[in-house]
Order: structure tokens, then C-alpha cells, then sequence
């Protein structure tokens, strides 16, 4: 079986939605955050290993600990997949901490204020250029009536 075959495709996400459902509900270890979640599984073409990308919503701490209690439930985990999966093989979980969906929040907040000072500065230059406007319309008016007196006393 290939890499990126359907076959293989498909037992990726039959695999991370098992595991998504056991670190939600069935897991009842304190050290596992409750912001975990499964970005990603890679399981093996030989169905030996899988790797499992976890992003968990917290500090390194919290990061550390839901490592670690993911890692001592793996057996667990690897006995409730066998149970409720029919593998050939039942893989090895392999738990990498991810940081994709942190990294695309910040990014998304730094995005925002940026659009947020370009708006505020948009309402600035628009504010400076409205009172340009209103200056320019008064002094095109003043000289409008000094242009039509003047060309009054022309014509007499």
C-alpha cells in the first residue's frame, strides 16, 4: 500500500476520529487539556506506526502535561482502536505536539490589527481630507465672487 493511496487515506481519518472521540470522552486523565485536539494522523503504509499531531490551546506547561498523559494512555488508546477498528495491524501511536492552529490565531489576531490601524488611519486621512475639501470649497467661493466683480468692473 502506498504512502497517499485511498486505502491509507481513509485509515488516516477512520484513525484520528477514533482517537479524537477516545481523548475527548473516554480519556479521564487530569494531565490531558481539555483544548486537545487531533490536527493530523499519519499512519505507516505497513500499519506498524502512526504518528498523531496533537495542538493543545495553552501554555507550555499544559503542552507538556497533555504530552505526557497521552503518552502513558497510548496503550490504551492502541486497545480501544484495535477493539473498535478491523486492522490487520493495530499501530504503534506516535503523539508530536503541534503548533499550527496557535500559530495560524496569532497570525489571524496580527492580521486584524493591522486592518484595524489601517482603518483607523483610512478614517483619519478621510477626516483630513473632508476638512481640506471643506477648505478649498470656502476659498473656491471666495474667489468666485472676487472673479465676478472683477470681471463686472471689466465690462463697464
Amino acid at each position: 500500500m502506498r504512502k497517499n493511496s485511498i486505502k491509507n487515506t481513509r485509515i488516516n481519518g477512520e484513525v484520528k476520529k477514533e482517537l479524537s472521540n477516545l481523548i475527548s470522552r473516554e480519556i479521564k486523565d487530569p494531565r490531558i487539556h481539555p483544548m486537545t485536539s487531533v490536527v493530523d494522523v499519519e499512519v505507516a503504509p505497513d500499519l506498524k506506526t502512526a504518528k498523531v499531531y496533537i495542538s493543545v490551546m495553552g501554555d507550555e506547561k499544559a503542552k507538556k502535561e497533555t504530552y505526557q498523559g497521552l503518552k502513558s494512555a497510548a496503550s490504551f488508546m492502541r486497545g480501544q482502536l484495535a477493539r473498535n477498528l478491523n486492522l490487520r495491524n493495530t499501530p504503534e501511536l506516535i503523539f508530536i505536539i503541534d503548533n499550527s492552529i496557535e500559530y495560524g490565531i496569532n497570525i489571524s489576531k496580527l492580521i486584524d490589527e493591522v486592518n484595524l490601524k489601517s482603518s483607523q488611519n483610512d478614517n483619519e486621512n478621510d477626516d483630513e481630507d473632508m476638512d481640506e475639501d471643506l477648505d478649498d470649497d470656502l476659498d473656491d467661493e471666495d474667489s468666485d465672487d472676487v472673479t465676478d466683480d472683477d470681471t463686472d468692473d471689466d465690462v463697464l
